[in-house]
């Protein structure tokens, strides 16, 4: 089985640099993004088997990250964690535009990214689960 890539885009180095390396430290390749825009072109260039993002991001924002991707061919089954200031919810119908599998309130901790990391790149219906806490 092929080393799974997965795209981190948040705008806040020390939340990249934690959840990456314990990424690494499980043996997945990351690709880094400090915006949306940059997460865009690297998800475009290199189509990840997952994208973790930020929803406040700087130029193009987590969900409309997971709209482009969506709306992209090449990137449309490509599933997301979105990363999320606590308390703030996505409405049904921008779950549904997506591919969004879980929302993750800040703070978290990277163990618990890791964990939904493995479950969705193990899943063998990826497509069987929408977005949940």
């Amino acid at each position: 089985m092929a080393t799974p890539t997965v795209l981190l885009a948040d705008d806040e180095p020390h939340i990249t640099h934690v959840v990456a390396r314990k990424l690494r430290t499980a043996g997945i390749d990351v690709l880094t993004a400090e915006d949306g825009e940059e997460a865009l072109e690297l998800a475009l260039t290199h189509v990840p088997q997952l994208v973790i993002t930020d929803l406040q991001m700087p130029y193009i924002s987590g969900i409309e990250l997971a709209e482009r991707l969506a709306a992209d061919e090449r990137t449309r089954h490509v599933p997301l964690i979105m990363l999320t200031a606590r308390g703030y919810v996505l409405q049904p119908n921008e779950i549904e535009a997506t591919n969004i599998r879980y929302m993750m309130s800040k703070p978290f901790s990277a163990r618990e990214i890791l964990e939904k990391v493995l479950v969705i790149i193990h899943r063998d219906d990826v497509g069987s689960e929408r977005a949940s806490a």
